[in-house]
């Protein structure tokens, strides 16, 4: 009787702890029906687990200057769409399209990025289908 406890316990105890990490794959923070282009200048490029980060700055019609966030899936998922850990530098000039959040903040997650030399990389779903001649 004692072992039965302890399993349900223990499997209860592994549903609760997987909750979080469900919602946070959920994408229900995402407008994944809405896209924005934004065109700026790369401030960094974050190529890690669980998600890459490109960061650039864009000038509003105001001249304002505002930082976007975009995130990618892992290195391995956009890969195969062209993407490496050197595929942006600080100062170069890209143009992003991303399915913005839901709360207004610059934020998204990454469909494509044209490079300062006219090729794309990525595609819908973080980049990992799309055109990978950008390598």
């Amino acid at each position: 009787m004692r072992n039965r406890l302890v399993k349900a316990v223990s499997v209860a105890l592994l549903l609760l702890a997987s909750a979080p990490a469900g919602a946070h794959h959920t994408g229900s923070t995402l407008l994944s029906d809405t896209t924005v282009t934004v065109k700026g200048v790369v401030k960094s490029w974050l190529w890690s687990n669980p998600h890459c980060l490109l960061t650039i700055e864009v000038k509003g019609a105001d001249g304002q200057v505002v930082e976007w966030v975009m995130e990618a899936q892992a290195p391995n998922s956009i890969y195969p769409a062209g993407y490496r850990n050197n595929s942006f530098k600080p100062g170069d000039e890209v143009t992003v399209t991303a399915n913005p959040v839901t709360n207004g903040r610059p934020y998204g997650r990454i469909e494509s990025v044209v490079l300062p030399n006219g090729s794309k990389l990525g595609g819908e779903g973080g980049g990992r289908r799309g055109n990978a001649a950008a390598q």
